[in-house]
């Protein structure tokens, strides 16, 4: 019996990544939407995608929770995306409400489930799923540093004119203006990114990395980035549904790791069937370990923000 992956929230994001999910041929998606027909429209045109891409999987749209039932991984991508000129925190509160009602929707149904987070603020939003499900810390993560880092992988590889799979990126700290990718760590064909690049040339990838949805949402006009986000997600279900034990860098709840706890961050982590199976701590130097301190006090910001009426 093939696994249920639910994916809540039919618009762009979610979309693409019910549809390269399918195309992955090992689980049933459920994708829902407040919008019906949206969810119905998008779920016929991914089914009907199922036999060119060779999938015996199969995708239902829906508005109704109870299709839910059983999900072995439940993905949030609902709630209201950025326009030009916004920050990912000006969607604090609105989003908080509506991830708050998905989350307690979700897990009444499938108490076992584990919940990926992708609405924005990711971090404060994955920090307020953990507080709502009362799930384990194992079974809450948050998308974020594997889209960061793989922006930042694009953007080295076309610099230096690589294969993307050469460049082995290192990116910390929360999805935003905080986050923290590391040159000093990353990697391309084994030799580290600062003896290959000048500079201010790795400073500028640092900072367009950074911006890296901003810089999307400014071209577009309208919506945010979708494809990159759909593919991560991907990804990440691979990952777990599949018991990988892949290395991915993703926002998770930190107990003690790199000396922070009570927030979610991103960090590298192993993940497998069971969620995060362990956060895989690496040696930082001061200058980073102070800019991964700043990132999460950022995070922190967020969730106390959201404390006066989200609880």
């Amino acid at each position: 019996m093939r696994p249920k992956i639910t994916i809540v929230g039919a618009g762009n994001v979610g979309s693409t990544a019910a549809a390269l999910i399918l195309q992955r041929n090992y689980a049933d998606i459920i994708l829902l939407d407040v919008v019906e027909d949206l969810a119905r429209g998008k779920a016929l045109d991914i089914q009907q995608s199922a036999p060119l891409l060779g999938s015996a999987a199969r995708i239902k749209g829906t508005s109704d929770y109870k299709d839910t039932v059983g999900s072995a991984i439940a993905v949030i991508t609902a709630g209201v995306a950025r326009k030009p000129g916004m920050s990912r925190d000006d969607l604090l509160l609105t989003n908080r409400d509506i991830v708050k009602g998905v989350v307690e929707s979700l897990v009444r149904l499938s108490p076992e489930t584990i919940l990926l987070v992708v609405t924005n603020p990711l971090d404060a939003m994955a920090q307020l799923a953990l507080q709502v499900s009362g799930l384990a810390r194992e079974r809450v993560l948050g998308m974020s540093g594997l889209l960061d880092s793989a922006r930042f992988q694009t953007f080295v590889a076309v610099e230096l004119g690589v294969a993307p799979e050469a460049v082995h990126p290192f990116v910390l700290g929360g999805h935003g203006d905080t986050m923290v990718p590391l040159p000093r760590l990353t990697t391309v064909g084994g030799v580290p990114l600062t003896q290959l690049m000048r500079p201010e040339a790795i400073e500028r990838i640092v900072q367009r990395t950074i911006n890296g949805g901003a810089e999307i949402v400014a071209l577009l006009k309208a919506g945010s980035a979708y494809y990159a986000p759909g593919a991560a997600i991907a990804r990440m279900v691979d990952a777990i549904a599949l018991d990988e034990g892949q290395v991915m860098p993703c926002s998770v709840y930190l107990e003690g790791e790199y000396g922070i706890s009570g927030v979610f961050v991103g960090v590298p982590a192993i993940l497998g069937a069971g969620g995060l199976e362990r956060v895989v701590e690496v040696a930082l130097e001061p200058a980073e370990q102070e800019a991964l301190n700043r990132s999460a006090a950022a995070v922190w910001e967020l969730v106390a923000a959201m404390e006066p009426e989200g609880g």
